[in-house]
C-alpha cells in the first residue's frame, strides 16, 4: 500500500520564528498513490500579533481578517491528527518546520517530526537536479509548465496545490524503479509471460510523432544542463 503523503505549506506573520513571528495559515493537500484526494485541511490563525509589512504585501493577510480566527491553540490536536502517520512534502521544509514546532510547544504537544517523522524537502531536490538555477516554487511551476497564473499572492493552501504538482513532476519514475528493483511475485511473472506472436504493433500516427518531438524539446528545455533528453541521446 502506497504512504499518505501531505503536502505542507504555511503562511508567517514574519520570516523569524524566534523573534516571535507566528504562523498565520496552513494548508495541505493530501497524496494518496500520487493522486491528489478531496481531504484538504486549511486554516486561518488569529497569530495574536501585528503582521510585518513585507510579509502582507507576500500573502495579503491583515490582523483585521484575522482577528475572529481561531488560535492555532484551538486547532493544533486536529492538525497533529491530520498529518500524523504521513510524509510531508514541504518546500523549504526547515522554515515551515520552526515556525510548526514552536506553535506545537506553545500548545503544549511534540515537535512535527513526533507525528509526521518522514520529510520530503523539494527545494532540496530541486537544487540537486537543478544546480545554479532558481527554484523557488514561481521557478519550478516555470520549468515544468504547471500554470500558476492565478497566483498573484502567495497562499498556503494555493501554493500546496501547486507544489503537489511540482512534486508529481519532480519525481516522475522514481515508481517504476522501485518497481524494477522489488522482487517480483509470481503473479506480476505470470502475468508478464505473452506470446509475442500474438501481439498487433500499432505504428505512431504523424500527428503522434509531432506531439512525441514536443515532448522531447520540453525535456532537452528542462535538462538541457545534463545534456538533454536521454532518449534523443541513445537514437
Amino acid at each position: 500500500m502506497a504512504p499518505r503523503q501531505i503536502v505542507l505549506d504555511t503562511e508567517t506573520t514574519g520570516l523569524n520564528a524566534k523573534f516571535g513571528d507566528r504562523v498565520i495559515e496552513i494548508g495541505c493537500i493530501e497524496l494518496l498513490s500520487r493522486s491528489v484526494t478531496d481531504r484538504h485541511f486549511h486554516r486561518y490563525l488569529n497569530p495574536e500579533r501585528e503582521i510585518e509589512q513585507g510579509a502582507a504585501k507576500v500573502h495579503g493577510l491583515t490582523s483585521e481578517f484575522l482577528a475572529d480566527k481561531p488560535k492555532f491553540a484551538d486547532i493544533a490536536r486536529e492538525f497533529v491528527e491530520y498529518v500524523s502517520g504521513a510524509e510531508l512534502i514541504i518546500h523549504n521544509a526547515a522554515f515551515d518546520i520552526e515556525f510548526l514546532d514552536q506553535e506545537l510547544s506553545l500548545a503544549g504537544l511534540k515537535k512535527l517530526s513526533d507525528y509526521a517523522p518522514s520529510i520530503f524537502d523539494t527545494l532540496a531536490m530541486a537544487r540537486e537536479l537543478h544546480p545554479g538555477r532558481k527554484n523557488s516554487l514561481d521557478a519550478l511551476c516555470e520549468r515544468y509548465a504547471i500554470s500558476n497564473a492565478h497566483r498573484t499572492l502567495h497562499g498556503a493552501l494555493l501554493d500546496a496545490r501547486l507544489l503537489a504538482e511540482v512534486y508529481l513532476a519532480l519525481t516522475r519514475g522514481q515508481e517504476s524503479l522501485v518497481m524494477e528493483l522489488d522482487a517480483p511475485s509470481e503473479a506480476s511473472v505470470a502475468a508478464a509471460r505473452i506470446d509475442a506472436e500474438k501481439l498487433t504493433v500499432l505504428r505512431a500516427t504523424e500527428a503522434e510523432l509531432r506531439e512525441h518531438e514536443k515532448i522531447l524539446d520540453g525535456i532537452d528545455q528542462a535538462a538541457k544542463d545534463h545534456g538533454g533528453s536521454v532518449w534523443r541521446r541513445a537514437s
